[in-house]
């Protein structure tokens, strides 16, 4: 699932790179570029591939292999226009010929999969909400917690159980949980992500009203998005400008942000039962 993700997020790169190649927008490409490399391909990509590399499936192995060195090739080869010097030697250790005239990357329709790249979104929520929880309460990534994820998208939680090997690696969970009908206690961490809210229940650990005061802040990010999003689909002309893939998507945020919302004053409500 996660080679699928990053030949997906690769597609769209090279879409948007060209795109902007062609319109002499360089400092944009460049960018574009900067992100994908950095936050999918080095932070993300090379990390949770270690849960295949370090497994006995050989041919799992063989396969994300062949992506990562897929992958970086097509990074250098993207990358060459503006950083050619580097490009070419690191290309010539990893390729025979030179990079000079290799094929320029082209969109590959066969590699779109947004089922993938959903699902490794989400996936990257939830191993990112539980280290920030951890970080905030001074919990060791090394500590094994329990830690409790109730969803309210069935794919979603289908997701979760068939790569929960890729939650335990990167989360460390003593006990795990992964149901819509979760029985969650009063004392816990509690984040939101798209489809799921994640529970951690460090009660020793957890000072309610600086959580109370944690979640009023987050409140307050979900209301801010909600205005924004807000804002621009009350304007007649961009949504009757604008294509309606982009109105949609602006409309799926609201949603989304909405759902979030809600479950934060519901979780509010809760802790300030706790206060005395």
């Amino acid at each position: 699932m996660t080679d699928r993700w990053i030949l997906h997020n690769l597609n769209e790169t090279i879409g948007k790179v060209t795109e902007n190649f062609d319109k002499f927008e360089f400092g944009v490409a460049g960018h574009i570029l900067y992100n994908f490399i950095w936050d999918e391909f080095a932070d993300w990509y090379v990390e949770l591939t270690k849960e295949v590399l370090y497994s006995d499936n050989e041919d799992e192995k063989v396969i994300t292999r062949s992506v990562l060195l897929y992958t970086l090739d097509q990074i250098l080869r993207l990358l060459h226009p503006i950083m050619p010097f580097v490009t070419e030697e690191i290309y010539g250790q990893i390729s025979e010929g030179t990079i000079v005239t290799a094929e320029y990357p082209v969109v590959r329709p066969e590699f779109e999969n947004e089922e993938a790249a959903a699902g490794v979104e989400a996936l990257k929520d939830v191993i990112r909400s539980v280290r920030n929880s951890r970080a905030e309460v001074n919990v060791a990534p090394s500590k094994p917690i329990t830690i409790l994820i109730k969803t309210s998208d069935s794919k979603l939680d289908a997701f979760f159980n068939d790569n929960v090997n890729y939650i335990k690696r990167f989360t460390n969970p003593e006990h795990l949980e992964i149901a819509a009908d979760v029985e969650v206690p009063d004392l816990v961490m509690s984040s939101i992500i798209t489809g799921a809210e994640i529970y951690l229940p460090l009660a020793d650990l957890l000072n309610v009203e600086e959580e109370l005061a944690r979640l009023e802040k987050e409140l307050a990010k979900w209301q801010k998005e909600l205005d924004m999003v807000g804002k621009k689909l009350s304007n007649e002309r961009f949504v009757a400008n604008a294509k309606p893939e982009v109105v949609q998507k602006e409309r799926d945020k609201q949603e989304d942000y909405q759902a979030k919302y809600d479950a934060t004053v519901v979780r509010i409500e809760e802790m300030k039962k706790l206060v005395k």
